[in-house]
């Protein structure tokens, strides 16, 4: 079974992490390193990617002329997606152990994050023949 580890940072997560000393940066780009080696060691990863800042992040809708209109992030918004772990594991219990795990991600002096991981299972696609 799949399922797609979704990492959520609260909005000032990110504003604090460019000021984060330098071994805590360090630590915690170590971790995730290891994290995503242990996953792919043990056949579990099928894929993951860290996101670029949410400042970056545009909202895009297709406009009447079915052009892009983008809009920036709103300041309203508590949190961001950080990045995500898609895991082929065997059953929703050990992708809660995993995205445990990559909860206790470390911050500043070691302490872990303990960010929420949002778990979704990833839906096969319907047969290619339906009749």
């Amino acid at each position: 079974m799949k399922f797609m580890l979704l990492m959520n940072a609260p909005r000032e997560a990110f504003d604090e992490y460019m000021s984060w000393p330098q071994e805590a940066i360090d630590a915690h780009t170590a971790f995730m390193r290891r994290f995503g080696a242990k996953l792919s060691a043990a056949g579990e990863l099928a894929g993951a990617e860290g996101l670029a800042l949410a400042s970056d992040a545009k909202l895009v809708r297709a406009g009447r002329n079915g052009k892009p209109v983008t809009d920036g992030v709103f300041p309203e918004s508590k949190e961001f997606l950080a990045g995500y772990w898609i895991v082929d594991v065997d059953g929703p219990q050990r992708a809660y152990e995993l995205a445990a795990e990559a909860s206790a991600a470390p911050g500043v002096a070691g302490k872990p994050l303990n960010v929420p991981i949002e778990v979704r299972e990833v839906m096969s696609a319907p047969p290619a023949d339906l009749s």
